[in-house]
């Protein structure tokens, strides 16, 4: 008997490979596809606004780092000893305004340098549910703590969230015409803004990215949020706190996410970058022994072949 229901997966067009280069924007579930993407060496950048959650916040990233916008001391504010930006996760903040400045522009400088040359952008959605902060009239990208109050709860429409995608795609195919994009539903469930609200929150995304997807224009959409919540289906394969993918889930996605989008060609590449890593991962009983050298010796000579025929570096 069958206690699953396993997702039959296609092989995709344009397929990743060690030539490719990928850029992944959104909510956390893009950084453990970026993690699985970056342990095996592939040319790829994550998040460099930090982590963003719905797409209007994505949009303005994508928007702000075309036009190459310059923050300014109007684009920040200082709570509690720290300097903050609305448009950017509180990994960037920090307690010198001009030190936040700069890693601002820093990133906007590099985001828009990633979006110029990748072959692959990877965006992940993670909520429908936005923060209106009331000052300005503006939808923020993370609220940084400030009281709830000085903010409006609101859930994108499909139709917001459609035009929103549409507005992006034309923007990043605009800008570089060959890249790929392709969309996911983030499979953590915000379960704290309700079940049935975070139910509701996910299918608006689906539905705006469902009438969204087109491979002729190279569109694409992986479903991990199906796979996490229709194939595994349970909850041993949950962290404890029962809202997150544990290692194993991730695991599991990724493999799909292999079948699918990464070149055959690429796989014993792979493999020899997954023995390296193991490799230099190895903690040695006596690290001075003959043998131990040896088995450096041997590393080395792995790691400059990779370099010098594939330009991997480690």
């Amino acid at each position: 008997m069958n206690f699953r229901t396993n997702i039959q997966l296609q092989k995709e067009r344009n397929q990743i490979d060690y030539n490719s280069k990928l850029l992944l924007i959104g909510s956390c579930f893009s950084e453990n596809i970026y993690h699985k993407l970056n342990y095996f060496k592939f040319n790829a950048f994550s998040n460099p606004f930090g982590i963003l959650f719905n797409p209007i916040a994505i949009e303005a990233l994508i928007s702000n780092a075309i036009n190459q916008k310059e923050y300014t001391k109007k684009d920040v504010f200082q709570l509690n000893e720290r300097w903050n930006c609305f448009d950017a996760h509180s990994n960037l903040s920090s307690i010198d305004k001009v030190e936040l400045l700069s890693n601002l522009n820093n990133a906007i400088t590099l985001t828009n340098h990633q979006l110029k040359k990748a072959t692959h952008i990877i965006i992940t959605l993670g909520t429908s549910w936005v923060y209106r902060f009331i000052e300005t009239d503006t939808i923020v990208g993370n609220c940084h703590k400030v009281p709830q109050k000085k903010f409006l709860k609101e859930l994108l429409s499909v139709e917001e969230i459609n035009a929103s995608l549409e507005n992006m795609c034309a923007l990043i195919k605009d800008f570089n015409p060959t890249i790929n994009i392709l969309f996911t539903v983030s499979p953590v469930r915000h379960l704290k803004d309700g079940f049935v609200e975070n139910s509701v929150s996910k299918a608006h995304l689906l539905a705006a990215i469902h009438q969204l997807g087109d491979k002729r224009k190279q569109l694409y959409y992986f479903p991990s949020y199906e796979i996490m919540l229709d194939d595994l289906r349970d909850y041993r394969f949950y962290t404890s706190d029962m809202v997150h993918p544990n290692e194993t889930a991730i695991n599991y996605i990724w493999n799909q996410f292999q079948k699918i989008w990464i070149d055959e060609k690429a796989s014993s590449i792979m493999k020899e970058v997954n023995t390296i890593q193991k490799g230099l991962g190895h903690k040695p009983f006596n690290p001075t022994s003959k043998q131990h050298q040896q088995f450096l010796v041997h590393l080395k000579q792995q790691i400059t072949s990779l370099k010098n025929n594939y330009n991997i570096t480690f």
